[in-house]
Formats: C-alpha cells, sequence, structure tokens
C-alpha cells in the first residue's frame, strides 16, 4: 500500500520559514517524480514545485520561485519543500504527490498525502 505522509506544517509569520516533510512508503521512491501543490479554503489546488526522480531537475510555481526549495533523500524516501520568506496567505493545506518519471513534466500524480497545513500570519 502506497503512503505519503506530510509533516513540518504550522503557523509562521510573514517572512519565516518553514520545512516541509513528505514520508514515502510501498513504492520505489527512486523512481518516482514528486511534487508539492497547495490549496486553500474555496480555491483549486495549485501547483507549487516538482522534482524529477532522480532529482537533476526542479520547476516551480512562479509565486514561489527564488523562495521555495524542493529536494529529496531517496535514502530515506523522504521529499522536503523549504519555503522561505513566508507571504501573508491565510491558510493553506499542504500536498505531496508521487508520479511517474515523466509527472515531472505533466504534473500529473498518481498518489496523494492527505495535506499538512500551514499558516502564515502578519
Amino acid at each position: 500500500q502506497v503512503q505519503l505522509v506530510e509533516s513540518g506544517g504550522g503557523l509562521v509569520q510573514t517572512g519565516g520559514s518553514l520545512r516541509l516533510s513528505c514520508a514515502v512508503s510501498g513504492l520505489t521512491f527512486s523512481n518516482h517524480a514528486m511534487g508539492w501543490f497547495r490549496q486553500a479554503p474555496g480555491k483549486e489546488r495549485e501547483f507549487v514545485a516538482a522534482s524529477t526522480w532522480s532529482g537533476d531537475m526542479s520547476s516551480y510555481a512562479d509565486s514561489v520561485k527564488g523562495r521555495f526549495t524542493i529536494f529529496r533523500d531517496d535514502d530515506k524516501s523522504t521529499v522536503f519543500l523549504q519555503m522561505n520568506r513566508l507571504k501573508v496567505g491565510g491558510t493553506t493545506v499542504h500536498y505531496c504527490a508521487a508520479g511517474s518519471m515523466t509527472g515531472y513534466y505533466t504534473r500529473r500524480f498518481h498518489y496523494w498525502g492527505r495535506g499538512t497545513q500551514v499558516s502564515a500570519s502578519s
């Protein structure tokens, strides 16, 4: 059974930093592209960042470029999202996702975690 479990969410002040983690089990982590998405109340889930299966490339939403970094630890089957200079935006739920090798390019992911909540306050 594939499981993705996010952690690291919480309350942070505007301009602060937070690191999210996503522990993956039940699949060969090193063969899968990984992504992070977020969803605000009443809004569509949106793409945040993705990493290739090898970790050699990453892509970001324009809104987070230069502030967020996605990286992975294949030994621990874990993907991280380092978020710096967070902006005021209320509460969002951040989800990690795993997909096939092509998922990095299509942004289509097959497996999803349940999410972790991030709140940024002024």
